[in-house]
Formats: C-alpha cells, structure tokens, sequence
C-alpha cells in the first residue's frame, strides 16, 4: 500500500457530524460494503461546511478526506463539474483532473483501477446529497 494514501487518509478533521445540515445523503459500497454519510452545509450555492462519517477502507478514507477539505468554501456548479470528470477518470484514458482540483491527483492514479469503487464512494455520496 502507498504511503501517502495512509496518510491523506489520517487527516480526520472533517470527520464529524454537521447538525444544521442542509444537505444529506448515505451510500454503500454493494462490491466491498464501504459505507458512507456525508453531510453538507450549503448557502449561497456554494459549501460552506462538509463533515463525513465512514466505515470503509483506507482508499475511501483518502478520498473522502481529499474532497471534504477541498470542497469548502467552493461553488455547488464546481463540485458538479468535479464529480462528472472524476466518475469518469477510470474510464477515459485521456481525463484530466483541473488544476483547482489537482491535490486529488494524489489519490486518483490509474494504478489504484482496482479501488475504483472505494475512490468513487465519497463522489457518489455528494451527487446524492446535492441531488446531482
């Protein structure tokens, strides 16, 4: 296992429950059985608080870490756009991450194809909670 997923995955400071949430959702991952819940605090269009609870690997962990730090303060429409190209990555030999999102290239590396589920979770979860 890569080194930097352990510790990307040990940066917990958004796991936490957002009690004035404005948006919610919970996935499971039906290949491994990862499980996710993401709350979102949105105002104006754009996410201003993100906190996340899981039982899951630590490529989930990662990614899940990854976007909830990331994610704050940005727009709802770049998040959207985001998840598009990320659902995506795995598939199209030619994706692109953009460069305001090039931190989750530390995670979403071709080599890591067989966590593609576990990597996917914490997106799927946001499409579902903002109604994506």
């Amino acid at each position: 296992m890569d080194l930097k997923i352990l510790q990307i995955a040990s940066n917990t400071e958004n796991n936490k429950e957002i009690n004035d949430h404005t948006h919610k959702a919970a996935q499971k991952n039906s290949i491994c059985g990862d499980q996710m819940e993401i709350r979102l605090k949105v105002k104006r269009n754009k996410i201003i608080d993100f906190g996340y609870q899981c039982k899951s690997c630590v490529y989930c962990q990662a990614s899940v870490s990854l976007l909830s730090t990331n994610s704050i303060n940005k727009p709802v429409e770049s998040i959207k756009n985001l998840i598009n190209i990320i659902e995506n990555f795995f598939e199209d030999n030619i994706t692109n991450i953009p460069k305001e999102w090039k931190v989750l290239k530390k995670i979403f590396d071709k080599k890591n194809i067989s966590r593609k589920d576990c990597l996917l979770l914490p997106f799927k979860t946001v499409s579902k909670a903002l109604k994506l």
